[in-house]
């Protein structure tokens, strides 16, 4: 599972996320986690949405292992196989 959180959320707070983020590392699942400092809980900023797509495709294909197309900023994956 991916994890974006915006640093502003008011809605689910960074330490919600947190949580579930360390319960899954616990349990030995793949998650990754990042963090969009001024974001809140709907991205607004154009590299923001584009960083989140890119890193949702990069982990799609580390777990289910394929390769993509472009070459995309790595993301860290915690219980990766």
């Amino acid at each position: 599972m991916i994890f974006f959180q915006g640093l502003d959320d008011k809605v689910v707070l960074p330490a919600q996320s947190e949580v579930m983020v360390e319960a899954l590392k616990a349990r030995g699942i793949p998650v990754a986690y990042l963090t969009f400092e001024g974001e809140g809980h709907g991205f607004r900023r154009m590299e923001t949405i584009q960083r989140t797509l890119e890193a949702e495709a990069f982990f799609y294909a580390r777990v289910f292992g394929f390769e993509l197309a472009d070459r995309v900023e790595p993301v860290e994956i915690e219980g990766e196989r």
